[in-house]
């Protein structure tokens, strides 16, 4: 049966709300896979943007309480494509806006103990250094540089926000840009932020730290504080409650004498281990379960602008090629291609790449039909010999495996496309976008397509999942079209298929 795999969402969706609501949703599991990263001779802070140097852990569903800076460094790396992918005029070009306000986040966070950085990284996550962005087409929403809604505004934060005379404005405002009256444009957002304190930089900045200094003293930790200001107070107290099983004591009681972070809480999270709180964080159909790690990339963004711009604009130009940090993960003049069908047997005779296992019962994947050694329908012989790069093998294993775990669908999984040469390219269908990276990227023997067609829903919800965990963590990156999941393995990636069904 056909069913629609959800894309990984462009932008959390903006708005700080106080009240839990939840609603117990279909669930999968949660895991974990880590890596360290070099640092270079200068003592300069590490890179989670760039390629990993070191994944460590064989099962990445394993949570491994030791690890935990890892696993941020992790889902840092791992969340961070869309990021470049989705800013408004570049990455680059939204670094340098939300930069222009560093002064004024130095100012607001003065004697609040909040960390400068973390505050930086959400303007450039949820406004992208634009003091007037609104979300949606009413001022009620989120609006402004940090994007408060009107409500939490003016009942939590103390904001003086005029609705009807902001809504008025907002309307002559976008009239005039119409006209092209750069003047009335200008006088009527300074009026704006006269009578809506959220469109006025100073006032928004000091509203989120006010938001972040109650939130800090509810839970007693920051991390915990940044994951509410877009999930929630409320919502976020229910997560944790239901993590621990604690329904009584102080919130800021139970975080401490549990001790809990949100690295615990998210990756400890699935139906064969705290479920209740994984069914919470999955019921609110948003990105509030995955907002601590986009600010934490977009912090190590804010820090490679002012220290590595170089390695920005690089990284910059490879999330730019491509639907996911596949070349990210295998940069043109990093991870060898193979140009031609001999270069492919060559590899084969090396041992770099392998023969890829064919016995849907035990693997719960199949090859489809005719795909050879390139990945092409060609001919019989070279249809006897799919190859992919091991470390590809072991992660489609261990995927298909996990997929298996969850559903207990025996359909296997189709694979369609695996190693080829960069010839080949010709043979793609039409349809295909970016016929010469798609060949380019397969030309790495890291990448495998798999087929959108699944024996049921549960299958497909399950593959759903575990592609955006491993893909979270910095082992996969992934992309979808009409027909096809492209699946791209990091270089590092070193994963073993479960034994059991643990989770």
């Amino acid at each position: 049966m056909d069913h629609p795999l959800g894309a990984v969402s462009a932008r959390p969706r903006v708005g700080k709300v106080l009240v839990c609501l939840l609603v117990a949703g279909l669930v999968i599991t949660a895991a974990v896979a880590t890596f360290e990263l070099t640092r270079v001779e200068d003592e300069e802070p590490p890179r989670p943007l760039a390629v990993p140097s070191e994944i460590v852990g064989p099962d990445p569903l394993a949570f491994d309480d030791a690890r935990r800076s890892a696993y941020e460094r992790a889902a840092a790396f791992g969340l961070s494509h869309v990021l470049f992918a989705k800013s408004p005029g570049g990455v680059v070009a939204s670094a340098r806006r939300t930069a222009d306000f560093r002064p004024l986040v130095e100012e607001a966070v003065a004697g609040s103990g909040i960390d400068p950085d973390l505050l930086e990284a959400i303007v450039f996550l949820e406004s992208a250094g634009r003091p007037d962005v609104i979300a949606g087409h009413d001022v009620e929403h989120a609006a402004g540089l940090v994007q408060i809604l009107a409500e939490t505004a003016t009942n939590f934060l103390g904001m003086p926000v005029d609705l009807a005379a902001s809504r008025q404005l907002t309307k002559r405002i976008d009239e005039a840009r119409r006209r092209g009256d750069a003047d009335a444009v200008d006088a009527q957002l300074a009026e704006r932020r006269g009578v809506d304190a959220r469109f006025d930089p100073s006032q928004a900045l000091a509203g989120a730290v006010r938001y972040l200094t109650e939130a800090r003293d509810r839970f007693g930790r920051e991390d915990l504080a940044v994951v509410s200001y877009h999930m929630g107070i409320g919502n976020l107290e229910g997560v944790l409650r239901a993590y621990s099983g604690r329904s009584n004591g102080s919130i800021e009681t139970v975080v401490d004498e549990e001790d809990l972070d949100y690295v615990r809480v998210y990756f400890d999270s699935s139906p064969g281990r705290n479920r209740g709180a994984w069914e919470r964080l999955y019921s609110f159909g948003d990105d509030s379960q995955t907002y601590y790690w986009r600010v934490l990339a977009a912090r190590e963004i804010m820090g490679l602008f002012r220290k590595r711009p170089a390695e920005l604009e690089r990284l910059s130009e490879l999330h730019g090629r491509g639907p996911s940090a596949e070349l990210v993960l295998h940069p043109p003049d990093a991870t060898p291609r193979f140009a031609e069908p001999d270069d492919l047997e060559q590899a084969l005779a090396r041992g770099d790449l392998r023969k890829i296992p064919d016995d849907p019962e035990r693997h719960h994947f199949r090859i489809g039909p005719g795909i050879g050694r390139e990945g092409a329908r060609s001919g019989e012989d070279s249809a006897a010999y799919p190859t992919l790069r091991p470390r590809a093998i072991r992660l489609l294993r261990y995927l298909a495996a996990q997929v298996y775990e969850l559903s207990g669908e025996t359909t296997p999984l189709t694979v369609t496309r695996v190693a080829s040469d960069e010839a080949s390219a010709g043979s793609l269908p039409k349809s295909t976008p970016d016929r010469a990276t798609h060949a380019s990227i397969h030309a790495t023997g890291y990448s495998f397509d798999v087929r959108r067609r699944y024996g049921s829903g549960t299958q497909a919800e399950a593959f759903q999942w575990t592609l955006e965990r491993l893909g979270a963590l910095g082992l996969i990156a992934w992309s979808r079209d009409d027909a096809l999941i492209h699946v791209t393995v990091s270089p590092k990636a070193d994963v073993r298929p479960p034994t059991s069904a643990s989770r």
